[in-house]
């Protein structure tokens, strides 16, 4: 069952009458014996802001080429506005990409690299030039139309690819990490002015990405990839919470992944034997499962508690969900600081703290004993 938060009549993805714009069925694509994209399968709809995220070599890349045209598939179909786009060239789609490197023209300044394309299909002068000056106000950059390239910064570079790539009004807008060349407060800033514009446009901007936090930031929904194949398709707060897989669960945000055997089951209940954490744990899963599987607990930093010392009033030694260690590392991150607790199994489990007090004055420090605690509701039991 998802919660009320995320089932959302408004998305598209969750409604029957609602078509899709994107439709990849079965899509393979093979570079000699090295399965690149392997059996894919992915319905995107009007309007959204979608991420294929993962690490390098998962594919990402090569999915986001074979819906703008540039690969063909070994097989499968590709769908783009209800038309089989198979076997279209790329100028025949109703696409435009925006490609890590920018690809500018450097002989030509910004306004006539973003008039680069509407050119080409021959658009009156007048036209050319009233879009080219709307695109330019859109990124807000209507002041350095005269420049070339080299004499604009990263920012100012990627604005420019970002606006000749929507000079054109495609109803698919992809992009190749555009962000990828920008420092890191600039990059947050960009993620935010990206939303806002596909908001404003309305077009279905697909983004590639390695990066979780731009990912999570941006979409509407994100797809996981891994060596080739998707292991999820959701919201980012369901893909955060809910993982499907031990990969996404490890992808997705720092959390601790805890080895057992499932002891026993009643109703939704699951109690977990883990030598990882010295002892037993309690998670919540609704399918039924048989004692002595092998299965993993998830759970994420923020939501454990910590204790100082190894036992509470209240602790019991055969409760669930209490593990006890040492804090042996902390990383201040200034908001937060993480906690890395090396438990007597030698596992190092990992909490975060907010830094409400300045880190001199916070009562947990470097080699004391801590118990660590978890609601059940707040773990996810993974079989995969």
């Amino acid at each position: 069952m998802l919660p009320s938060a995320i089932l959302n009549p408004e998305y598209p993805w969750q409604s029957p009458d609602v078509e899709p714009i994107v439709r990849i069925d079965r899509v393979t694509k093979t570079f000699g014996s090295v399965y690149a994209v392997d059996e894919v399968s992915l319905t995107l709809y009007p309007g959204e802001f979608f991420s294929l995220l993962g690490a390098s070599g998962c594919g990402k890349t090569t999915l986001l080429r074979l819906m703008a045209g540039f690969e063909q598939p070994t097989s499968g179909r590709v769908f783009l506005a209800g038309q089989d786009v198979t076997d279209v060239p790329p100028y025949h789609r109703p696409v435009n990409m925006m490609f890590q490197s920018y690809a500018l023209f450097p002989h030509m300044n910004v306004a006539s690299n973003i008039a680069f394309g509407l050119k080409q299909e021959r658009m009156p002068r007048a036209e050319r030039r009233e879009r080219v000056w709307e695109m330019m106000a859109l990124v807000q950059i209507e002041s350095l139309a005269r420049r070339r390239p080299h004499q604009l910064s990263g920012g100012q570079r990627q604005r420019v690819a970002l606006a000749r790539a929507l000079a054109k009004h495609p109803k698919i807008l992809l992009l190749d990490e555009p962000l990828a060349a920008l420092d890191k407060k600039l990059r947050a800033q960009t993620q935010f002015e990206l939303v806002n514009l596909q908001e404003r446009l309305g077009i279905t901007f697909i983004i590639v990405t390695h990066d979780q936090e731009e990912a999570m930031t941006m979409s509407s929904r994100i797809a996981l990839m891994h060596e080739g194949r998707i292991q999820q398709v959701d919201p980012p707060r369901r893909m955060y919470e809910f993982p499907l897989t031990r990969y996404a669960a490890d992808f997705i945000g720092l959390v601790n992944l805890f080895e057992g055997r499932v002891i026993s089951q009643e109703d939704d209940r699951v109690r977990v034997h883990s030598e990882q954490a010295g002892g037993d744990i309690l998670a919540r899963h609704s399918e039924p499962l048989l004692p002595g599987m092998e299965v993993t607990v998830a759970v994420r930093p923020e939501k454990l508690l910590a204790i100082p010392g190894n036992r509470s009033d209240n602790d019991n030694s055969d409760e669930p969900n209490r593990i006890r260690g040492v804090i042996k590392e902390i990383a201040y991150l200034g908001d937060v600081s993480i906690h890395y607790v090396q438990l007597t199994s030698g596992y190092v489990a990992k909490f975060t703290q907010s830094n409400v007090q300045v880190l001199a004055e916070q009562a947990l420090t470097w080699d004391q004993s801590v118990t660590l605690g978890w609601d059940f509701h707040s773990c996810r039991l993974l079989t995969q």
